[in-house]
């Protein structure tokens, strides 16, 4: 028997010991003064009373074994089953994700960010993804679910967020739980860092009751620490009255992280990896799942989106003139890796205008009326500069390389290798890991870079590398 079981079996059996030593008391009380007929007929209800506790079937409920449920749990949704289902959860951050390939490696629901509150204004704004992430992640046969990140410091607030959230999921076929989330709140730049534990929970309670009203499922995000002994939420009611989401990053098992307290769904970790996703990204299990999905409230309300090709990216605004150091291709997303995505090529002296400098080494360019991207580091505003000739190595093998001068670092993870190439004789010679910086000394139009490490001259893909600032 779990301890919340006992202390209400103990506070039930106490209860009605009181009531008994009460009757009696009253009782005795009548017989030795006789008590007027006013009293007799209070002595009488109350001698009713006692005996409908003892025969009305609600009084036993409590004390019978039943299990301890969320409000939410027992609504009645006919197509939940008990399976275990495995999920993400997605945001911005994730970039243009190609939910094909997610579908495809098993994912069976996606929890994705609509929105949240800035943390200096304290405005709502909507997640970079949040209607391509919907759309896309339902077109290719995955549930959804979803959440906000709350940053709310009034009840005004989080039942503003939660109309928010409802109106634009409208559109979206959720099946899953609708969750609020308002991590980082004991930062001291938090909106949040002043309130009391009672306060902060207060706040969730409104934004999902408000979620529930408007036909979602309600659910609680926080940490396992953040949980547990109601250390920094008011846990006990929150699982009383809502499905609860525990994150516990430790060493992964299909069984359940090391948490007491009562919860439906567990994300194990944010360092997973997933097939259309570039870079890490959250991992979930769901110990329920749904044999079919939910309807939208309202499809009208959805309209069809591109994915933006800049998600992701901080763009320093300018406006200057630049050409190519050689030629350079011109794409309408930034992706080296699918040649299909080239509209145009820039020629050395042939003149564009640069409106941004974005922190991932791609520039975005203006051209013939369109907007387009480049790698920065094939472009210059000297608009006379001179191309570099084409050079060869000892071995006769020839690459044309652009001679730059910039610190550089892997994205992740890449390899440095003794060619520019992938194929034989190429060899991997060492790994480049995100945070050690190295020089790039040339760059090819082809996509690849040339580098120093430790003394070698080594290549690798230029997509694989991202520009770093030395002050």
């Amino acid at each position: 028997m779990s301890r919340k079981k006992q202390q209400r079996r103990m506070f039930l059996t106490a209860f009605l010991a009181a009531l008994g030593a009460l009757l009696l008391l009253l009782a005795a009380w009548f017989l030795f003064f006789g008590g007027t007929k006013e009293e007799e007929v209070v002595a009488e209800e109350v001698e009713t009373l006692a005996e409908e506790e003892e025969t009305d079937p609600q009084t036993l409920v409590e004390a019978e074994e039943g299990a301890e449920t969320a409000i939410s749990t027992v609504k009645e949704i006919a197509s939940e089953t008990d399976e275990i289902t495995v999920g993400i959860d997605v945001s911005g951050y994730q970039g243009t994700i190609d939910w094909e390939q997610v579908a495809a490696s098993g994912v069976d629901f996606a929890m994705v960010r609509v929105g949240y509150r800035t943390l200096s204004g304290g405005e709502i704004a909507e997640d970079a993804c949040a209607r391509y992430n919907l759309q896309e992640a339902a077109a290719n046969g995955i549930q959804l679910g979803a959440y906000f990140f709350s940053t709310a410091v009034t009840e005004e607030e989080a039942r503003e967020e939660a109309e928010w959230t409802a109106e634009l999921l409208a559109g979206y076929p959720i099946t899953y739980p609708v969750a609020y989330n308002c991590e980082g709140f004991q930062n001291g730049s938090s909106r949040q860092a002043g309130l009391s534990v009672e306060e902060r929970s207060d706040l969730a309670v409104v934004f999902l009751d408000e979620i529930e009203e408007q036909g979602y499922t309600g659910m609680f995000y926080a940490a396992r620490n953040e949980l547990a002994d109601n250390l920094l939420w008011q846990t006990d009611e929150l699982e009383l009255r809502y499905r609860i989401w525990v994150a516990q990053y430790s060493s992964y098992t299909t069984e359940a992280p090391d948490y007491d307290g009562e919860y439906v769904m567990w994300q194990y970790t944010n360092m997973g990896s997933v097939p259309g996703i570039d870079g890490y990204v959250d991992l979930d299990i769901a110990y329920f799942g749904y044999s079919e999905s939910a309807a939208a409230q309202d499809e009208s309300a959805a309209e069809y989106v591109e994915a933006d090709p800049e998600v992701g990216v901080d763009f320093e605004e300018v406006d200057e003139q630049v050409t190519a150091k050689d030629v350079t291709n011109l794409r309408s997303t930034m992706d080296q890796t699918d040649s299909s995505n080239i509209v145009a090529q820039l020629q050395n002296g042939e003149v564009a205008t640069r409106t941004g400098k974005g922190n991932n080494g791609w520039s975005r360019l203006t051209y013939n009326g369109e907007t387009l991207y480049a790698v920065s580091s094939y472009l210059t505003t000297d608009l006379s500069y001179t191309p570099v000739s084409e050079e060869e190595d000892d071995d006769g093998f020839k690459t044309k390389f652009t001679t730059v001068s910039e610190y550089v670092t892997a994205k992740d993870v890449t390899n440095l290798r003794n060619r520019p190439s992938v194929e034989d004789p190429s060899e991997v010679i060492v790994q480049l890991y995100n945070g050690e910086v190295i020089v790039r000394t040339g760059v090819s139009d082809v996509g690849w870079s040339r580098v120093e490490y430790n003394g070698q001259t080594l290549y690798c893909i230029s997509s694989y590398l991202q520009v770093v600032e030395q002050e």
